[in-house]
């Protein structure tokens, strides 16, 4: 199941070049999957054992000041330890697509500073969310 993050284009989200900074894009990733995970986990307080460990984007289009963005995010994998996010960043007006990206994220023992295996539990509810093409 694809999940949805709206965001208006802040003037500070913009660079000299009068479009979104790249970086303003990992913000707004960050942004869709914790309201994901805030969703998904509503019930489970173990999303704070999840650590990211890789991300990328590939800007496809350009984005401005005070345009409304969608941000959509999915699970596109899910391994042992680790399972990995799709967004797609789009033009809420045109449906244009301004961004492709993913982030594999990692169930992570703080106290013990090493990846572990996703939990019965929370692996049950991620399944429930997978997206195969």
């Amino acid at each position: 199941m694809k999940h949805v993050t709206e965001t208006r284009v802040r003037f500070c989200e913009t660079d000299a070049a009068g479009h979104v900074n790249n970086t303003s894009y990992f913000i707004y990733l960050e942004e869709a999957r914790g309201k994901f995970f805030q969703n998904l986990l509503k019930d489970h307080q173990t999303f704070g054992q999840f650590i990211i460990a890789s991300t990328q984007c590939d800007f496809l289009s350009q984005a401005y000041f005070n345009q409304e963005l969608e941000i959509f995010t999915w699970i596109s994998r899910i391994g042992t330890k680790s399972f990995r996010f799709d967004h797609s960043i789009q033009a809420k007006e045109t449906g244009d697509i301004i961004a492709k990206a993913e982030a594999t994220i990692v169930h992570f023992n703080y106290e013990e500073q090493r990846s572990e295996a996703i939990p019965a539990e929370i692996r049950e509810v991620l399944d429930e969310q997978l997206v195969t093409n």
